[in-house]
């Protein structure tokens, strides 16, 4: 099992940054945030939970809009402050309706 201690959640007000993307074509979805227990609950349940900063409460990402995100493979960085976690997406995972949330390109 894994140990959650492992991660560092005191640089960013107990939240870390958990990048996502689609585990067979490798496109990044979207990045959310997570906490210990967003963290604990995707690792138990094998789908994204994160932890809404605007409402200040857990969401699991699809339970209302059906757009669900099985959880493949998970990964954390070399100073254990970011996640990335590999997913089979149902559905899109932008509210927008768009396959990920970084589809606005920047012009230089």
């Amino acid at each position: 099992m894994f140990d959650i201690e492992k991660l560092d959640f005191n640089k960013g007000n107990s939240l870390i940054p958990a990048i996502v993307q689609d585990f067979n074509t490798k496109e990044v979805l979207m990045l959310a945030y997570m906490n210990k227990e967003s963290l604990k609950r995707t690792i138990e349940e094998g789908t994204t939970w994160f932890y809404s900063r605007s409402r200040n409460e857990y969401w699991n990402k699809g339970a209302t809009s059906g757009n669900m995100q099985y959880v493949k493979e998970m990964y954390y960085d070399c100073d254990g402050d970011t996640i990335l976690i590999l997913v089979e997406p149902k559905g899109p995972a932008c509210h927008t309706g768009k396959v990920s949330c970084f589809f606005n390109k920047i012009e230089r």
